[in-house]
């Protein structure tokens, strides 16, 4: 199956690690939003849409790529992210309903053009923005090879 990754990662490069992993699997190539046209969507049979989160939402930059991407039909697609929601006190299911709620904007936008989201994925990314750059941060290591291992489970579950 032809497959792409599309994913914008600003900080720590915590959401291409996840990426990169994915695209193992799938054989996908993986490219920025800015390195993407969106036309060339429509030769792929699944395409990933990932990055970071930044006030409960994907990227802004990832977010306008979406918006801009012409209409399709029923064309394959999963949405990931890493956020930096300290998960060390919330726990793992915590982390599951965070990070389903803040795919929502994504997942809409990404449906109103055509697209069908098969799956979605998140894992704790560290996080030193804001104030945290002063604690030294939080998810310090993460996504980790746990997180890593989850990852490429997620894509082979795609790949079936």
């Amino acid at each position: 199956m032809k497959s792409l990754i599309v994913v914008f990662s600003y900080h720590h490069k915590n959401t291409q690690k996840v990426a990169e992993v994915m695209a193992k699997v799938l054989d996908a190539q993986v490219k920025s939003p800015q390195q993407t046209v969106p036309d060339e969507l429509g030769q792929y049979e699944l395409v990933g849409f990932g990055s970071g989160i930044d006030s409960g939402r994907h990227y802004k930059e990832l977010l306008d790529f979406a918006n801009n991407l012409p209409q399709v039909t029923n064309k394959k697609a999963f949405v990931f992210s890493t956020s930096g929601m300290p998960i060390g006190s919330s726990g793992q299911q915590r982390l599951e309903e965070y990070t389903r709620k803040c795919h929502t904007t994504l997942k809409e936008t990404l449906q109103s053009k055509g697209y069908r989201i098969v799956d979605e994925f998140g894992c704790a990314g560290f996080n030193t923005n804001k104030f945290l750059k002063w604690f030294g941060g939080i998810n310090k290591g993460r996504p980790n090879a746990e997180d890593l291992k989850h990852a490429e489970e997620f894509a082979l579950k795609l790949k079936g």
